[in-house]
């Protein structure tokens, strides 16, 4: 008898990221798989056999440049063809994708170039400098000849090579270069935590496939399906929650540089896009449009199943809940049946989740309860944290469940209902920020004792941080103006401006709880008292 082995029972035994994209091309070979709508600049269509045949064209070189399999290669830029060129040849040489947020400062870079191990990059004019004061040490530097779609001549020198010259060989006879293996690592994605610095979560070929499918599946993807991304790609939900899908099943993507609510329905109308992945900024922004008379949107994917500006438009909307280490939605609503309004949706078919109290037995209908996500590693959830096993355990409690730190109310009819999170955690304009960050880069500096980050709410980002300073000396005797000047310059170098803190408050003391902790409940609470 054979002994029994783990990945047998994976649905991808045989399978990664090349096969899936090999296959597609065979299928569909002139028909556009990515349409890239830059601002300044007319769209450019690529079909699904010059896409994979110019990933493999990178392929090629990068791995004359020496990139080898499990190698680990930082991907540094915003929207564009050459972000998703670079995935899919990474993935093709068997090499590991660092996809890092482009609005990072230098010490956040140089933090995920020396904790990812990453020997080269991949980045663009704008970023270039940035980029190679954080990584002395990088191989090479391939940078593209635009900016997210507006041409700049990219810089020259040692070290530094030319992406688009990279794309003009030809891709090596054997294009897959490695075994098929669902199990190998193909991307990193860094997401906040309560930790002062970023996690990298693994994602493995199987959870790209495992995004393809499942996602199309929620979303309620067709092969006639057009499907707009405007979210950032070096975060889950544009690459897994729109690009794998879409190619999974043979439709076409419009790609934006970024979300931009006076370009959103030209660009929508223009290239008939019926799919759309939207968070809450977004539907706040097209709210204040004008809207067309006719348009082609089916349907759009985001945190709740119900919106008015959607309503008003005729266009189904499905929430759901997801994050990186879940890689596709453990909550979900239905995309072909009516969705109850205000509620992400419920249980998803393909994962087991769990709503508990404190003392970890199941929530009451109506409650709030502790969200927790059962899945497979390697497969419907992240592989682990790069290079932290403690991190990794710790995200688990002992029966295997996955601890997401948010909070959902579950409902008799088994709808749910999200609340808030329970970590230490907060969402700018989508963006997750651990206050921790911003308190480690503050309380490095010598003339501040003690410090509290707390969220402020927004009215279109949802929240902001915001920053309560006990400085070395009381606050009567210090020079107030100076210290701000001297926070701003170091938020400014070290974090990037979506952590940096909003406003400052000075105090003598903070309010505390247990074991003298800082009871940052009661400064939130401060927060909303000042604004009414």
């Amino acid at each position: 008898m054979a002994t029994p082995n783990e990945d047998v029972r994976n649905p991808f035994t045989g399978l990664d990221v090349t096969w899936m994209l090999q296959t597609q091309a065979e299928r569909f070979k002139q028909k556009p798989l990515l349409t890239w709508a830059p601002f300044d600049a007319p769209a450019r269509h690529y079909s699904y056999s010059e896409f994979v045949h110019l990933a493999g064209c990178l392929a090629a070189s990068l791995s004359a440049k020496g990139v080898q399999e499990g190698d680990r290669v930082l991907v540094h830029l915003e929207n564009c063809p050459e972000f998703l060129l670079s995935w899919a040849a990474l993935a093709e040489l068997g090499a590991i994708a660092v996809t890092t947020n482009t609005r990072s400062a230098i010490d956040e870079l140089s933090y995920y170039i020396d904790n990812s191990g990453a020997k080269c990059a991949i980045t663009q004019p704008s970023l270039f400098s940035t980029l190679q004061a954080a990584g002395n040490d990088l191989n090479f530097i391939a940078v593209t000849s635009h900016n997210a779609g507006v041409n700049e001549v990219p810089p020259s020198g040692p070290g530094i090579e030319s992406f688009d010259q990279m794309l003009t060989g030809e891709p090596a006879a054997n294009r897959h270069r490695v075994s098929a293996d669902p199990n190998r690592p193909v991307g990193v994605q860094y997401t906040s935590g309560t930790t002062s610095r970023p996690k990298g979560v693994v994602i493995t070929h199987g959870n790209a496939l495992w995004a393809a499918r499942v996602t199309g599946g929620h979303l309620g993807t067709r092969t006639d399906d057009t499907q707009l991304i405007f979210l950032p790609l070096f975060h889950i939900n544009a690459l897994a929650y729109s690009f794998l899908p879409a190619l999974w099943k043979g439709a076409t993507v419009v790609l934006m540089p970024k979300f931009s609510s006076s370009r959103f329905w030209n660009v929508s109308l223009e290239h008939k896009v019926t799919l759309g992945s939207l968070i809450p900024f977004c539907y706040r922004a097209l709210a204040d449009v004008e809207r067309p008379k006719k348009h082609y949107y089916r349907t759009w994917g985001g945190g709740i199943s119900y919106v008015p500006i959607a309503q008003e438009l005729g266009i189904h909307t499905v929430g759901w809940y997801g994050m990186t280490e879940t890689i596709s939605q453990p909550i979900t609503g239905h995309n072909d049946m009516p969705n109850e309004p205000d509620v992400i949706g419920r249980a998803a078919p393909e994962y087991d989740i769990s709503i508990v109290d404190e003392n970890g037995n199941p929530t009451q209908y109506g409650d709030v309860g502790h969200l927790r996500v059962k899945g497979r590693p390697g497969l419907s959830l992240f592989k682990e944290y790069l290079f932290n096993e403690e991190a990794t355990r710790n995200a688990f409690d002992e029966e295997g469940w996955f601890i997401t730190g948010d909070r959902v109310i579950p409902f008799e009819n088994g709808t749910i209902r999200f609340s808030d999170r329970d970590k230490d955690m907060m969402k700018v304009g989508g963006e997750n920020v651990a206050p921790s960050e911003v308190e480690r880069v503050l309380m490095s500096l010598e003339s501040v004792a003690e410090v509290a980050v707390v969220a402020k709410r927004h009215p279109m980002l949802d929240e902001v941080p915001v920053a309560f300073i006990r400085p070395t000396q009381p606050s009567s005797d210090v020079d107030q103006e100076a210290l701000r000047a001297e926070i701003a310059a170091a938020t400014a170098s070290a974090l990037a401006d979506f952590k940096q803190p909003r406003e400052i408050y000075f105090v003598d003391d903070f309010p505390r709880v247990t074991l003298e902790k800082i009871a940052k409940a009661k400064l939130r609470a401060r927060l909303e008292e000042s604004d009414k």
